[in-house]
C-alpha cells in the first residue's frame, strides 16, 4: 500500500489529470503501477520520468539515494508489464532495465537536466538504475483520462500546454547557467523538445485524419473551422520543424532554440484555444 504522503500525490494527480503542487509542482511526474513480486497485487507509486524520444519515456529508481531499490523496481524487474498513467492517457508498458554505456548517458543526462540526481548517487553505494517503459500497442484509440469526447480534446492540449511550459522554463533557466543568454543546450533539454514535437505531430495527424472528417460528416456548419484548423496544422508544423533544427544542429544555440519555443508557444496556444472553442461543444454533442 502507498503510503500517505504518495497517496495524496497520487489522488491529487489523477483528480487533475497530471497537475500537482507541494513538493512535485513543476516535475514532470507519472503514476507507475506494478505487480507486487511477493504479493501479486498491483502497487502505485508517483515518480519523475525523463521524455526520451516518442516510443519511450525514462523512470530513475534512486528512491531519494537510500541504500536500497525502491519497491516498485523490484516489482518490474519480477513483473515486466507495467500500468503508467500519464495524466491524459493511460496505458499498459513493457518495463526494460537500461544497461551499461546506455544506462550510463542516460544518467548523465538526467544529472545535467537536474543535478538533483547526482547528489542521491553520491548518498549510495548501489548504481541506481534506469528503466526504460516502452508503451505496448493496442487496438483501437488511446485510452485518454476523460469522461467525454470534448473533455479528453481538453485534456490532451493541457497536458502539451504544460509540458510546453516546462520546456520554456528549462530554456530559461539554461539561459541564466549559461550567462550571456547562454552558450550551450542540454542534451536532456533537447530530447525533451524533439519528444514534444513529435507528439504534437501525431496529434496534428491524427486530428486530420480521423476527428476532423468525423466532424465534418456530422455537423456540415463546421467546415470553416475546420479548414481554419487545418491550415493551422501546416503553420504550426513548419514552426515544429524550425524548432527541431534548431536543437538538431551540432552546436545548437540556445538563443535560437528560445526564440523558436516562443514562436511555436504563441501559434499553439491561440490554435487550442480556437480549436476548443469550436470543437468542444460539437464533440459533447458526439
Amino acid at each position: 500500500m502507498p503510503n500517505d504522503f504518495n497517496q495524496q500525490v497520487i489522488d491529487e494527480f489523477r483528480a487533475n489529470k497530471g497537475r500537482v503542487g507541494g513538493y512535485f509542482e513543476g516535475a514532470r511526474l507519472l503514476l507507475l503501477t506494478t505487480t507486487g513480486a511477493r504479493t501479486g497485487r498491483p502497487h502505485t507509486a508517483p515518480v519523475g520520468y525523463l521524455p526520451d524520444g516518442g516510443e519511450r519515456v525514462l523512470v530513475i529508481a534512486s528512491a531519494g539515494g537510500s541504500p536500497k531499490h525502491p519497491a516498485w523496481f523490484h516489482n518490474l524487474v519480477a513483473n515486466p508489464q507495467v500500468t503508467v498513467e500519464s495524466g491524459a492517457f493511460t496505458y499498459e508498458a513493457r518495463a526494460v532495465v537500461l544497461e551499461g554505456e546506455e544506462r550510463d548517458r542516460s544518467f548523465a543526462r538526467a544529472v545535467e537536466a537536474d543535478p538533483g540526481w547526482a547528489a542521491y548517487q553520491e548518498k549510495t553505494e548501489r548504481v541506481i538504475p534506469v528503466v526504460a517503459l516502452y508503451e505496448i500497442a493496442q487496438g483501437g484509440p488511446p485510452n485518454i483520462n476523460a469522461s467525454s469526447m470534448g473533455e479528453a480534446i481538453k485534456v490532451v492540449h493541457d497536458a502539451f500546454r504544460r509540458e510546453l511550459a516546462l520546456i520554456r522554463a528549462e530554456m530559461s533557466k539554461s539561459g541564466e547557467a549559461g550567462g550571456r543568454g547562454g552558450s550551450t543546450l542540454g542534451a536532456q533539454l533537447r530530447v525533451n523538445c524533439l519528444t514534444f514535437c513529435a507528439g504534437l505531430h501525431n496529434h496534428h495527424t491524427g486530428e486530420d485524419m480521423a476527428m476532423f472528417p468525423l466532424l465534418a460528416d456530422r455537423h456540415p456548419a463546421l467546415s470553416p473551422a475546420l479548414a481554419r484548423l487545418r491550415e493551422e496544422h501546416e503553420r504550426i508544423a513548419a514552426l515544429v520543424e524550425d524548432l527541431r533544427h534548431a536543437v538538431s544542429a551540432e552546436h545548437p544555440d540556445p538563443a535560437a532554440a528560445r526564440t523558436e519555443v516562443e514562436r511555436l508557444t504563441a501559434e499553439l496556444e491561440a490554435h487550442l484555444t480556437y480549436e476548443e472553442e469550436q470543437l468542444i461543444p460539437a464533440l459533447d454533442a458526439v
